[in-house]
């Protein structure tokens, strides 16, 4: 078979043992450090358009992909398309969010168990009203990695939108004035017990539930949007890492 336009490879690509589990980062450079510091035995299957991927085992022999959505749902909709014709049947998105509740500070993880989705690619996949929801195994193994690890997280439901500024109701970018309908919606949002705003778990919960596949998704939180719009970049390294330490921990139960 020949290689996927996109990923830029193809089953053939995968050895004898092809995994079934990716861990996906919307960063690149992320695919690339979980792929160089936490596998081993790694193979870089395509750097094609920046969406890096690369082949490897975990700790326990078993083999996994890292792999790179790029930013945002219209992207991640064709990676992960792509992925699931190459045989990956679980994702573990691992991304970065803001907080829009002032007990889920930065530094933590943001696990969803559904998102409130806002975005266009997910209507392509199904309808609006269809649920955007998490699977319930890989979720709960989440949680319960990230309380034996002893790293500080919030479960609920995730604002997936498809901007990171008009659409997280951001006034300090280039057009500061919000459409009317943009206008307090994460005040909104936070009273329906929303906790964070990130821009690709709805398209992949339901790209999930549609596909016939699992997924799950866990964020840094690098940001605390009931202070500033702008992110805490200090917190950035240890956010992302814990995110990362527990989504390595539950690939190792399920790939």
């Amino acid at each position: 078979m020949a290689d996927f336009y996109h990923l830029g490879f193809g089953p053939e690509d995968l050895g004898n043992t092809p995994p079934t589990l990716a861990i996906l980062s919307g960063d690149p450079g992320r695919a690339t450090l979980i792929a160089q510091t936490r596998l081993s035995q790694t193979k870089t299957l395509s750097e094609n358009r920046g969406l890096n991927s690369y082949l490897g085992f975990l700790p326990n022999g078993r083999p996994v992909m890292s792999a790179t959505s790029g930013m945002g749902a219209p992207s991640l909709s064709i990676v992960v398309n792509e992925l699931v014709q190459v045989g990956i049947r679980t994702i573990i998105r691992v991304g970065t969010c803001g907080s829009i509740q002032d007990e889920v500070l930065p530094g933590s993880v943001a696990i969803s168990k559904a998102a409130l989705c806002r975005q266009g690619a997910a209507n392509d996949i199904a309808p609006p009203e269809y649920p955007a929801s998490a699977d319930p195994f890989l979720t709960v193994a989440l949680v319960e990695a990230a309380r034996r690890m002893g790293i500080g997280y919030a479960l609920g439901v995730t604002a997936s939108v498809d901007t990171f500024y008009e659409g997280q109701e951001r006034t300090g970018s280039a057009n500061p004035y919000l459409l009317r309908t943009l206008q307090g919606i994460t005040e909104e949002y936070r009273h329906l017990r929303v906790i964070n705003y990130e821009m690709e778990a709805g398209t992949l919960f339901k790209m999930g539930n549609v596909y016939g596949f699992a997924a799950a998704c866990i964020c840094g939180v690098i940001a605390q949007r009931t202070r500033t719009e702008q992110p805490v970049l200090e917190a950035k390294d240890q956010a992302v890492q814990r995110a990362v330490d527990v989504a390595i921990a539950v690939a190792a139960q399920f790939a």
